[in-house]
């Protein structure tokens, strides 16, 4: 067999993902009988033109819920909904049997807003721009 090749790239590749994570699941399978990673994504949207506003993407395996992305546009900030949002997430996580959430967010984005919610924070990383960090929180659901 020839030596495989090592390939770097920018550009998002579905293929690659569904490769990655279909081999990933197979061996989390053989080890715990388990297969249950699912995508979680709660979205808000127009009523009008049911157009995505914004919301959470994630996933849930084995007992843990990752929140990846959240965002809501600034219009909506502060109105309730991205609370509302969260614990429609956060739901969704414990009905499926997920005991803790995870994710991470930038020191200059929303630390505080996950914390008001019960995230707690176990880690921070320093990062760019100089001064900011990746704030790490978890939460028990």
């Amino acid at each position: 067999m020839t030596t495989p090749l090592i390939e770097i790239s920018d550009q998002p590749n579905p293929d690659a993902e569904s490769i990655l994570g279909h081999g990933l699941a197979a061996f989390n399978e053989d080890v715990t009988g388990v297969n249950d990673r699912l995508p979680l994504t709660v979205l808000l949207k127009c009523p009008d033109t049911r157009q995505t506003l914004g919301g959470i993407t994630g996933k849930t395996s084995l007992g843990m819920a990752f929140l990846d992305l959240f965002h809501l546009p600034e219009a909506l900030r502060g109105s309730g909904l991205g609370s509302r949002l969260l614990q429609v997430f956060e739901g969704e996580a414990r009905r499926r049997g997920c005991a803790h959430a995870v994710l991470y967010t930038l020191s200059f984005q929303a630390p505080e807003f996950y914390e008001k919610h019960g995230w707690l924070r176990f880690g921070e990383i320093p990062c760019e721009p100089l001064g900011s960090s990746r704030v790490f929180l978890s939460k028990a659901l």
